[in-house]
């Protein structure tokens, strides 16, 4: 039934170009942003959904210091997921600007150039993950309590990463291309299955971590055929071209220069990662990492609403952009602040008032969920923030502003967070490190305020002229 209602909400040829383009142009922005970005939104839910559930498993069903191993694994899973948006996010987003301006012909050369690049860069990075594993694992903050955790997940993870990258990478593709429904049905398939998977494997057939891992890999092998096949049809407006399939200097530089943006974002954010775990089991101990791996997953669940709702914004602003209609761009990008904002203030409010129960969620341990209460409510007292630097980068994304969002990228994670995490430990210890996190939210988006303030103005004065 899910594949029906795909299928009959996308039965698009390549003559419904036109009406792609009248209805980016012309179409309110409220019911554009609607129709692009509640299926985005529930497709990166969905998305967040599978290292949440495992983590809720795995914490509820193997122990505290499966979590910490978990958490363990995150700044791996980062690296690996920043060469999917790298190469995803940078496509999908040259795709749009070559959407509108009517240049189907280059939206099926960078799609085919993405294919490429997907394969020698993530087989690259996953068959020297594999090798050096160990090796990584104890850089990364690993000790011979949590390890073995860390180890045993990783090691089925990486056999079936590059299925992980096409499905989520060319997923924001087939949105961009004009099939948000079918990008969401992609994402819905896959988490359902690994919802259903996870206690089968974990429980059931008592594999424990291990059990997690094949479930995910079951699942994305699933969503990443269904997404190859979306663009092996030839009656889709992108798709695969047999010409396509030989990589372009000029189109290479196009994806990594806009994907570059996101892709620091995510090596940023796996940097702190590693010194963040390295900090908490210096003042912590490993408990302190496991509490640090269920706010990730507390916080991710807010922060991927706001990159489903500004994946949905990014095909509105890039055409639109690219057709040179800068009044719907700064109208598109108002109301995607203010229900980002929302989100994040909702997330903010949450963390401040239910910290204990939202541990008690991942874990029964009582001494981890006390660590975790605590560090919730100091690390996310300034998450409202989050929301509007989110989007401020993706909107300077999204207009090929590369140099300001790659900037916007790092500001949070290397200028502020950083810096904040090496002084903060030094005078207050474990609180210390969880307040880093608040103040460089606060700083970050100050500066994207700036940011936005000066490129809103020369759009209005090119509207103008």
């Amino acid at each position: 039934m899910l594949f029906l209602f795909c299928q009959n909400h996308n039965n698009k040829t390549l003559s419904s170009i036109p009406n792609i383009s009248h209805e980016l142009e012309h179409r309110s922005i409220g019911k554009l942003l609607w129709h692009y970005s509640f299926p985005t939104i529930i497709g990166t839910l969905v998305n967040a959904l599978y290292n949440i559930v495992d983590r809720i498993f795995i914490g509820q069903g193997v122990g505290a210091y499966a979590i910490s191993g978990l958490a363990l694994t995150f700044p791996i899973m980062m690296i690996l997921g920043a060469v999917g948006m790298l190469i995803g996010q940078g496509a999908a987003t040259r795709i749009s600007i070559s959407l509108g301006k009517k240049d189907v012909e280059s939206a099926k050369t960078i799609l085919c150039n993405a294919v490429i690049l997907t394969l020698i860069a993530s087989g690259s990075i996953i068959v020297f993950t594999y090798i050096f594993l160990d090796e990584i694992l104890v850089l990364f903050g690993g000790t011979d309590t949590i390890i073995p955790y860390a180890k045993e997940y990783m090691q089925i993870i990486l056999l079936g990463h590059i299925l992980t990258t096409f499905s989520f990478g060319f997923n924001n593709i087939m949105r961009a291309s004009g099939y948000p429904i079918k990008a969401m049905c992609t994402m819905l398939i896959g988490a359902c299955l690994n919802v259903i998977l996870d206690p089968i494997f974990i429980f059931v057939l008592d594999l424990g971590i291990k059990g997690a891992a094949i479930s995910t890999v079951i699942s994305m092998t699933v969503t990443s055929m269904w997404v190859l096949l979306h663009f092996m049809n030839k009656n889709h407006i992108v798709h695969f071209e047999k010409s396509g399939f030989h990589l372009q200097k000029h189109v290479v530089w196009a994806i990594i220069a806009i994907g570059f943006s996101p892709f620091c974002v995510q090596i940023a954010t796996s940097l702190v990662n590693i010194f963040m775990n390295i900090t908490l089991e210096k003042y912590g101990g490993e408990l302190a990492i496991g509490a640090f791996g269920i706010i990730t997953s507390f916080s991710t669940l807010i922060i991927m609403a706001i990159v489903g709702l500004t994946n949905g914004m990014q095909p509105i602003i890039g055409y639109n952009y690219g057709a040179q209609q800068n009044k719907r761009v700064r109208e598109t990008l108002r109301y995607v602040i203010i229900v980002a904002l929302a989100l994040t203030t909702i997330g903010c409010l949450c963390a401040q008032i239910f910290p204990d129960s939202i541990a008690s969620f991942f874990t029964s341990d009582e001494t981890l969920i006390k660590i975790t209460a605590h560090g919730i409510h100091l690390s996310l007292m300034m998450f409202f923030m989050v929301g509007f630097q989110l989007v401020v980068t993706s909107f300077f994304q999204s207009i090929g502003k590369v140099n300001t969002s790659i900037l916007l990228s790092i500001t949070r994670q290397i200028l502020f967070l950083f810096p904040l995490l090496w002084l903060f430990p030094n005078i207050w210890g474990l609180d210390g490190a969880w307040a880093a996190h608040s103040i460089a939210d606060l700083l970050s988006a100050i500066v994207a305020g700036i940011a936005l303030t000066l490129q809103i103005k020369k759009l209005k004065s090119i509207q103008c002229e």
